[in-house]
């Protein structure tokens, strides 16, 4: 692997689970790949368990890391052929470049605004760092992804499934913010790529990029949709045609005890408690969220050591 950008960045889905997993089991196996090496994190925007969980994976493998709140150095400019006499200090072509004398790997996180939809769409940060960086780059959630939470995703359903091809569903829930759609997106695709019966459910008005969705089952009445539901996957996420906004919603599309049935929870974190999901069901015995955190270390893990890897060779 020569970078983590988007899940396509994995040559073989399944095998990257399993090794994942594996990880688990004995997570020190690796250090010598890691030795002497340095993984630089530049944070746009704030985090918690990708910036923890990343770390970790990093240290994991024996490597060195440095982590940079960019916004607390100084405004970086990515337009070409700008005069620089507004508030940007450094362009991000001497940026990557500089940080890549530094960085053995470098890893990013950049929300979107949700003002400019082409702009979020082109990926404007991630692809200034992966065409001017001289180092692999891993996304650690841009404006339209966030292939390291989907790949913990597939590791959790891949551990607990008790059926060859369950049922997963990802359904849309309220809340009071208008939040990208890059974890919907990420999951999207990456439920594309696995075995199993795989559908979305949200209202109408929040449906998401075709380009991501593709042929997969939407269904715009959730109760009916969460039936017999093995996993249900529940992210809210702003509008994508109407883009960025809030569009009000008449049905209560919170998920309770009562539509979750016997199927796990899945959530990303952070989740607004009695807004996106009730009580009842974040503390029971159905919530797995807690092994879905877990399991970012090891997604993050199995894409550093693959990239180590490649250094190597």
């Amino acid at each position: 692997m020569k970078q983590y950008t988007t899940i396509y960045d994995i040559e073989n889905i399944s095998n990257a689970i399993q090794e994942a997993i594996a990880l688990k089991e004995n997570p020190f196996a690796h250090t010598h790949l890691g030795n002497n090496k340095t993984l630089v994190m530049l944070f746009f925007n704030a985090s918690l368990r990708t910036r923890l969980s990343t770390e970790k994976a990093a240290k994991n493998l024996g490597m060195n890391v440095m982590i940079l709140n960019v916004n607390d150095a100084w405004n970086l400019e990515f337009e070409e052929g700008v005069i620089m006499n507004l508030n940007a200090s450094e362009h991000v072509k001497e940026a990557a470049q500089v940080i890549s004398q530094y960085a053995d790997i470098i890893a990013i996180r950049a929300f979107p605004s949700l003002q400019d939809k082409e702009k979020d769409i082109s990926e404007w940060i991630l692809n200034s760092f992966i065409n001017y960086a001289s180092v692999p780059i891993v996304n650690m959630e841009s404006a339209t992804m966030h292939p390291l939470q989907a790949l913990a995703d597939a590791i959790t359903i891949e551990e607990l499934k008790i059926k060859s091809k369950p049922k997963v569903v990802l359904s849309w829930a309220p809340h009071p913010k208008a939040l990208p759609q890059a974890v919907a997106n990420s999951f999207v695709t990456m439920m594309q790529e696995l075995d199993i019966n795989f559908s979305i459910t949200h209202p109408r008005g929040y449906e998401l990029s075709e380009d991501i969705t593709k042929n997969v089952p939407i269904n715009y009445n959730q109760e009916e949709a969460l039936q017999n539901a093995d996993f249900v996957y529940v992210k809210n996420w702003s509008s994508y045609t109407d883009y960025g906004k809030v569009s009000p919603v008449e049905e209560d599309w919170m998920l309770t005890k009562k539509k979750l049935n016997t199927g796990k929870f899945m959530h990303c974190l952070p989740v607004r408690r009695n807004v996106i999901v009730e009580d009842a069901v974040l503390d029971s015995e159905n919530s797995v969220v807690i092994q879905q955190a877990h399991n970012r270390v090891f997604s993050a893990q199995i894409v550093l050591k693959k990239i180590l890897e490649n250094l190597q060779t």
